[in-house]
């Protein structure tokens, strides 16, 4: 960033759900496992993620660093509040775009059974910094990064 950029903070929160027909436990699972959660957690297209590492408790953490194909670098970093086995993961973050912190969120990943499948409940509520992202195209990326876990469930 260059001192002539503008400082902005935009505040947004946003839920999405997904039913999947697996039970609670599995779709857990997705989450807990570094195999299984690089199998839909991430970039796609032309993304090449660098690192993915996964510390799954109460005060771990993870991190990711990606770049698109001649393109810019971008990484996750977040840390783990909280964690119910099979039912609830909050988590704080950071999204860094070339080493500038773009946004900082709070997550809430809840999972309920629903007949034989599991509903999924994500609700972000987070703040974007100086125009890097915007809460709608986060709600855009999370839905599609959902939609890869219904995939890498089925």
């Amino acid at each position: 960033m260059t001192a002539q950029t503008a400082r902005s903070t935009e505040h947004g929160t946003f839920t999405i759900s997904r039913t999947y027909p697996v039970p609670p436990e599995r779709v857990f699972a997705a989450w807990a496992t570094r195999d299984a959660k690089a199998r839909w957690f991430g970039g796609g297209g032309d993304e090449v993620n660098e690192a993915l590492e996964l510390d799954f408790r109460v005060g771990g953490s993870e991190f990711i660093r990606g770049e698109f194909d001649g393109g810019p670098v971008h990484t996750y970093a977040a840390t783990y509040q909280d964690i119910v086995d099979g039912e609830r993961i909050v988590y704080s973050y950071a999204m860094n775009l070339n080493g500038a912190v773009i946004s900082v969120s709070v997550a809430t990943v809840v999972f309920q059974p629903s007949g034989t499948g599991t509903t999924l409940t994500f609700t972000e509520q987070g703040v974007f910094l100086d125009g890097g992202d915007t809460p709608p195209v986060r709600e855009k990326g999370t839905g599609e990064l959902l939609d890869k876990l219904g995939a890498a469930l089925a």
